[in-house]
């Protein structure tokens, strides 16, 4: 069963194609989504990157979490389900 991930603190120099080959030497690589800035189309750091198996997901946080990549200590872990909060009030249902 594919599992995602969750992958933080990117450096904006990291690709796709960096983050594919690097989870691919763990297991099989379904995706990898890098998130980027919609008017710069910078990175904003950070990627979701499915795996197909979970015990390769698993193994992927294990070898994967506080390792240095592109100079910078990346975090790996279970990508969280979406929120459907499309509210945007920030909290101001007391109005």
């Amino acid at each position: 069963m594919a599992k995602k991930l969750y992958v933080g603190n990117l450096g904006y120099e990291t690709t796709e194609a960096t983050l594919s080959e690097l989870f691919g030497a763990i297991g099989e690589v379904l995706s990898v989504n890098l998130i980027t800035d919609r008017m710069s189309g910078r990175s904003r750091g950070f990627a979701f990157v499915e795996m197909a198996e979970q015990t390769a997901a698993l193994e992927a946080i294990n070898q994967l979490n506080g390792r240095e990549v592109d100079g910078r200590s990346i975090k790996v872990n279970e990508a969280r389900p979406k929120r459907d909060d499309r509210g945007g009030g920030g909290g101001r249902d007391r109005w």
